[in-house]
């Protein structure tokens, strides 16, 4: 790995995709969203018919697909066997089968993979909810975005139409719970990370932190 590599882990609703954005357009790196691989492989189960209920059978399929991913901050793409899925894999169907999904060792092992691939020429930020501990142990700045509960259920209601803020604040304690609970590269603070919390600060007022952090590191 060479390079600038800004890694920004956290739960759902902390803001870890626009910060993320806003922090790779500021320096000119570029920009990976792990979650949408993970979605995106999700999504091509869903189509397939896999039994998401039995971890056997989506290992024995993950390798099938071809998952691929833009890493324009302005503008990030995911593919999968040449088919645009940026829209279908934020439907509440894949949203609610991801976490499933991505428990399974050896779709992470794949993901991984091809993760650390688009990272490997480095100036880069990536986010998700392993880089520092697993896809970018060795990153420059590791960031650990959180916000209270209530906010971060606020913000996704705000994202989804036709959600509620109990609906949201239900499904996040769920993910949550899945993804610090699971056997595989469970969500956790790296060693070395910092940790912000977002609650109460603005989209800009978190960026331009980071920002500052990336200086203070380099």
């Amino acid at each position: 790995m060479t390079g600038l590599v800004v890694a920004m882990d956290g739960p759902s609703g902390s803001g870890k995709s626009s910060v993320s954005r806003g922090v790779a357009r500021a320096l000119g790196l570029r920009y990976l969203d792990t979650g949408a691989m993970y979605r995106a492989m999700t999504w091509w189960m869903l189509r397939q018919g896999v039994d998401l209920a039995d971890p056997a059978a989506i290992a024995a399929r993950c390798g099938e697909p071809a998952v691929g991913s833009g890493t324009d901050p302005d503008g990030p793409t995911i593919h999968v066997d040449g088919v645009d899925v940026a829209g279908p894999i934020r439907e509440a169907e894949v949203t609610g089968a991801v976490s499933a999904v991505a428990a399974v060792p050896e779709v992470r092992a794949r993901l991984v993979a091809l993760q650390r691939e688009i990272v490997g020429a480095g100036d880069i930020v990536v986010e998700g909810r392993d880089i520092g501990t697993v896809v970018c142990p060795d990153a420059t700045v590791k960031v650990y975005l959180t916000a209270s509960p209530e906010a971060r259920a606020l913000r996704r209601s705000a994202e989804v139409a036709g959600s509620t803020l109990e609906a949201q604040r239900a499904a996040m304690a769920k993910r949550d719970t899945l993804d610090s609970t699971r056997k595989t590269d469970p969500l956790s603070m790296a060693d070395g990370a910092i940790e912000l919390d977002t609650t109460a600060l603005t989209l800009d007022e978190v960026i331009a932190e980071v920002l500052r952090l990336v200086k203070e590191r380099t």
